[in-house]
């Protein structure tokens, strides 16, 4: 079993840095390790926290091939006041990403509606409208998006989703037109031939910071560096 990486702990939550490759957390048919696990490993008291017996006192999650910062609860009490602030949208989570191309404007907003592909498991950013009608299972998401670093074919991106929607930044990069370095799956035929050469092996997608209230209110900010793959990554497309 991987080692934890716990970024904090206290007697109500643990913040813990997940790598890429390690899925959040299984369901029935899914065998492998997940973060999850190693944390009932390390603390087996968090098994009866919050509402879902397959992933207790797990707040949100990371897909497979992205890392970063995951907020889990230690008592019922921490989940329902995290719980709340996820509800209500309060927490923040910045994302560093690196796309491909140049943005046109160094700061923006994408808010393209998301639903599920027809194709496969994938999800899509669509019009609100469908020949002059309400698309069908749409879902609002919002990103905003900074620039950080412009390169010769890669921007360096600073980025807060505003909703939480399946794959939802690499859905709005991929239909604004510069895919996230990496992504096996939101990418177009030039991008997929890139990845292939570049060899990264994740997405290059990382929860960098995170912010929300404890249980008594105080804010707590958390920030973490690139791994040292990215990091290495980086002087190379310098």
């Amino acid at each position: 079993m991987q080692e934890l990486n716990i970024v904090f702990e206290n007697d109500e939550y643990l913040v813990v840095n997940k790598p890429a490759g390690l899925l959040t957390h299984g369901s029935d048919h899914i065998k492998e390790e997940t973060l999850i696990d190693q944390i009932l490993e390390k603390y087996p008291e968090i098994a009866g926290v919050g509402d879902e017996l397959s992933h207790p006192g797990m707040m949100h999650r990371l897909d497979r091939l992205v890392s970063g910062l995951l907020v889990i609860a230690k008592t019922q009490a921490s989940f329902e006041n995290l719980k709340k602030q996820f509800k209500e949208r309060t927490i923040k989570k910045y994302y560093t990403a690196l796309v491909y191309g140049k943005l046109l404007k160094d700061e923006g907003e994408i808010n393209f509606p998301i639903r599920r592909s027809t194709k496969g498991h994938k999800m899509a950013a669509v019009p609100e409208t469908d020949r002059g009608k309400p698309s069908q299972g749409v879902r609002k998401a919002k990103t905003i998006f900074s620039t950080i670093q412009k390169f010769i074919n890669y921007t360096l991106l600073r980025i807060r989703i505003k909703t939480g929607r399946t794959h939802q930044i690499r859905v709005h990069m991929a239909a604004y037109g510069h895919p996230i370095v990496g992504d096996p799956i939101y990418n177009t035929k030039m991008t997929r031939i890139k990845n292939k050469k570049l060899n990264l092996e994740r997405i290059f997608l990382v929860a960098t910071e995170l912010m929300f209230k404890d249980l008594g209110g105080k804010e707590q900010n958390f920030k973490i560096d690139l791994p040292k793959e990215l990091q290495d990554f980086m002087k190379v497309v310098k």
